[in-house]
């Protein structure tokens, strides 16, 4: 399963919505996707699965590519 996950790039500082990146990855479960997350210095803020429809249409944009983890 793919999930979108919505980041800002650091554990230190005040998160700001302008600054929310996002990655995609597969995993299987929520906490499988925030655990292979874990080495990074994300402070990670939200992590969806994506449905059939959803996932489609995430293709249609160009900076779509699933993180190999």
């Amino acid at each position: 399963m793919i999930f979108k996950v919505y980041f800002q790039t650091t554990k230190t500082e005040v998160p700001v919505r302008e600054n929310t990146k996002s990655i995609y990855v597969e995993g299987s479960s929520q906490e499988d996707v925030r655990k292979k997350l874990a080495d990074r210095n994300y402070n990670i803020e939200f992590v969806t699965p994506l449905s059939e429809e959803a996932l489609e249409y995430e293709k249609q944009h160009e900076d779509y590519k699933v993180e190999q983890l």
